[in-house]
């Protein structure tokens, strides 16, 4: 009898990353179980199990799924520099059209999972963090145009923004006929209006 051919274990755990995403989207983080993924693959949950061992293990690589899927989107092009492109950024992560709004959900469905461990607590923070950072460039480049006042710190305003666009996310996804795309992206544009230098009205 031939040897067994050899298990090919990058394709293998990219197969059971894919059966995670499917699940996310279906079913949120409250579906996410190893005997669903190993379901989902028609597969046996020992073989999951030999990838991803218990369930932390899944849920927390299926963060990573998550932030990977957000980071690699389609991006509406920046326009100049400053608060023009801090708005479209802002216009990005919100839950403006059903891919943006399948991933604030499975987003959002994530908070319980990550408040209630350590670990993941401690990755979430992380996770805002590098938004606070992706956002920083566009303040700083505001602020060089005279946009912002002279004297804005920098840091509690990335902080203020992301507070605003995680605001207004929850209130999109739990009451969408109140919150369409057009007013999304008024809401956008009234925040970002009280942030502009008032020297320049």
């Amino acid at each position: 009898m031939p040897p067994p051919a050899p298990v090919d274990h990058a394709s293998r755990r990219a197969q059971v990353s894919q059966a995670v995403w499917r699940i996310l989207a279906a079913k949120g983080f409250g579906g996410l179980t190893l005997r669903a993924v190993a379901a989902e693959l028609e597969v046996s949950t020992g073989l999951v199990m030999h990838y991803f061992p218990t369930k932390r293990a899944l849920v927390a690589h299926a963060l990573e799924l998550l932030e990977k899927d957000g980071a690699e989107r389609p991006r509406r092009p920046h326009p100049r520099p400053g608060l023009a492109a801090l708005r479209t950024a802002l216009l990005d992560l919100l839950p403006i059209g059903e891919e943006n709004t399948a991933r604030n959900r499975i987003w959002v469905g994530s908070w319980d999972q990550a408040l209630a461990d350590p670990g993941l607590h401690a990755d979430q923070a992380d996770r805002y963090a590098r938004i606070r950072a992706a956002l920083h460039p566009h303040l700083a480049a505001a602020r060089t145009l005279g946009e912002l006042p002279a004297d804005a710190d920098l840091d509690q305003l990335a902080a203020t923004v992301v507070a605003f666009v995680h605001g207004l996310t929850v209130q999109a996804l739990f009451d969408p006929h109140h919150f369409p795309a057009e007013t999304q992206t008024a809401t956008v544009d009234g925040f970002l209006a009280a942030l502009r230098n008032p020297d320049l009205n």
